[in-house]
């Protein structure tokens, strides 16, 4: 059974940073198509950061130059490093992994860990 388990959420004021983390168990496709999302209240889900079966990344435009993507095979870890947060990057984050290796399905989610960014 797959599970991605992610961490390292929490409050912090605004030009802080975060590292989150994501663990996977179960899932053997580390170097799969993987990525973060975020949710705010009232809002869609959005993309954060893509990283695909090739390690090309892809940034939301409104993230670019502050949050950085990267894994740890051996660890089975998905990172994401969240620097001068601002207060409109309060939201759930989720890291999802994908089941098939040619493509960005996003078959598989973690629980979400929230971000807090306060002034």
């Amino acid at each position: 059974q797959v599970q991605l388990v992610e961490s390292g959420g929490g409050s912090v004021q605004a030009g802080g940073s975060l590292r989150l983390s994501c663990v996977a168990s179960g899932y053997t496709f580390m170097t799969y198509c993987m990525g973060w999302f975020r949710q705010a209240p009232g809002k869609e889900r959005e993309e954060v950061v893509v990283i695909d079966s090739d390690g090309r990344t892809s940034y939301a435009d409104s993230v670019k130059g502050r949050f950085t993507i990267s894994k740890v095979h051996a660890k089975k870890t998905l990172y994401l490093q969240m620097n001068s947060l601002k207060i409109e990057d309060t939201a759930m984050y989720y890291c999802s992994g994908s089941a098939d290796r040619r493509k960005c399905d996003f078959a598989y989610w973690g629980q979400g860990t929230q971000v807090t960014v306060s002034s």
